[in-house]
């Protein structure tokens, strides 16, 4: 197996920054964009306001959160992948801390730890004042292309 071409050419576009192509490849809901790359680090913003997105309580859905979430830990761990490797999500496990109001939410997405098979990546999702309302922990499976 062979690395897919739009896979080397997302990895590429996260190792340089590329903010706008990551977003567009990776942001699967409107509003959510890709703020800053660096080795083991991803950060992102969603303006977290659009009706499909609020339950009928008044805020964000947990489903929309862990999309999001998906999004920074994705990204995270693309920053650490070298040429020619793969990762695949193992586990991954979301805990609602508070309700997300609508609004700017931010994510930052932390590489723990990347072996030669497996990694470890947790991501924080906190609303504009700075308050986390999610955090999520994820288990990765590294893999070489052609093995």
């Amino acid at each position: 197996m062979s690395t897919p071409a739009p896979l080397t050419a997302l990895n590429r576009a996260i190792r340089e920054n590329d903010l706008d192509e990551v977003t567009r490849q990776l942001a699967p809901e409107p509003g959510m964009r890709a703020v800053e790359f660096a080795p083991g680090l991803s950060r992102w913003e969603w303006e977290a306001s659009a009706a499909h997105v609020i339950n009928p309580f008044g805020f964000v859905r947990g489903g929309y959160l862990s999309v999001f979430a998906g999004a920074v830990i994705d990204s995270a761990i693309g920053t650490v992948l070298a040429d020619g490797e793969l990762a695949t999500t193992a586990e991954m496990k979301i805990a609602y801390l508070k309700p997300a109001k609508p609004g700017v939410l931010h994510g930052e997405g932390n590489v723990v730890q990347k072996g030669s098979r497996v990694a470890f990546v947790e991501a924080r999702i906190a609303n504009a004042a700075g308050d986390p309302v999610a955090s999520v922990t994820s288990t990765w499976t590294i893999m070489r292309a052609g093995s």
